[in-house]
């Protein structure tokens, strides 16, 4: 009796296996620890090993992609809009898709905590769920250094001010910049942008043109120096990069209300460096290398939660 009670916890065991086995769901991010209503990309990982060709589709009772999220204590977090849906998708045997999806703008995780973060396929043709490994995120808040309120523009946009802040957040190697800009009447956060690294021997700057957009110049590693504008809903204009000069470079302001860097040589932040040669006997002290850097991208909102 007992032989024949192992045995079919065994097959039962196996069948579970094979089940899980059919389709893999594998979720990706890059680190644990955001600032609130920073972007919190995502990257999910479908990969179809049931043996034949699968079509994806939302059900009257159940989506076909999702995540399931919950707090550090077991308080599940449900989307801002439980009406979403995914468009139908067909992925053959042995293929793998991947998809990045911001969840910020999809679920209300702005207060502070750990998020246990889950990503869940459903299969009407086999009939079940297939979910991902849980990961952990911390979201916590960056430390205040500018804080100031404009107004907005005529056909600017909505509303009629724009608080900008410049946070600063200490992460594992580094310490990064942030812009956050909100309609705190509204109760509106336009973005929280990752600006890069900083160099926190010096206070980074923020002036204002006379389109109210804001420049903020930011030391970001020794003898190098960050230009960003941004516009008055917090969408990027520009980045230029400069180098120390005689001088620090600082912002001014010119008599037709534009802003400038001033005491600084300009370098393509975008550019790939040089590739390197070892140096000849004979040749002239090597220069110092030319800092380079790439600003991350603002993330997209997307129209479902698998569009590109």
């Amino acid at each position: 009796m007992i032989r024949i009670s192992l045995l079919a916890l065994g097959f039962l065991a196996s069948l579970l296996v094979s089940a899980r086995a059919q389709i893999t769901v594998d979720i990706k991010i890059a680190r644990s620890l955001y600032v609130r209503y920073e972007p919190l990309v995502c990257t999910v990982e479908i990969t179809n090993m049931s043996g034949r060709t699968l079509d994806l589709a939302d059900t009257p009772r159940d989506k076909w992609f999702g995540f399931n999220i919950e707090t550090a204590d077991g308080r599940p977090i449900p989307p801002v809009n439980p009406n979403y849906g995914n468009e139908p998708m067909q992925i053959e045997n042995g293929q793998k898709i991947a998809r990045s999806i911001n969840l910020t703008p999809i679920f209300p995780i702005s207060e502070f905590g750990t998020y246990r973060v889950r990503a869940a396929v459903y299969s009407s043709q086999l009939g079940k769920y297939f979910e991902s490994p849980k990961l952990s995120v911390d979201i916590t808040e960056g430390r205040e250094l500018i804080g100031k309120t404009v107004g907005v523009p005529e056909g600017a946009g909505p509303g009629q001010n724009r608080t900008f802040t410049i946070l600063a957040h200490r992460l594992a190697r580094t310490t990064v910049l942030y812009l956050r800009v909100q309609d705190k009447d509204e109760g509106k956060i336009y973005c929280t942008t990752q600006l890069g690294r900083y160099i926190t021997s010096g206070t980074p700057e923020m002036k204002f043109d006379i389109n109210n957009n804001v420049h903020i110049l930011q030391n970001a590693a020794p003898r190098a120096f960050l230009h960003s504008i941004f516009d008055i809903n917090g969408k990027v204009i520009k980045q230029q990069g400069y180098q120390t000069g005689k001088n620090r470079p600082h912002l001014a302001r010119k008599d037709d209300g534009s802003i400038v860097v001033v005491d600084g040589l300009a370098y393509d932040v975008n550019a790939k460096p040089a590739e390197e040669t070892l140096p000849k006997l004979d040749d002239r002290p090597v220069p110092m290398p030319t800092p380079q850097g790439k600003a991350t991208p603002e993330e997209k909102r997307p129209d479902n939660l698998l569009s590109r």
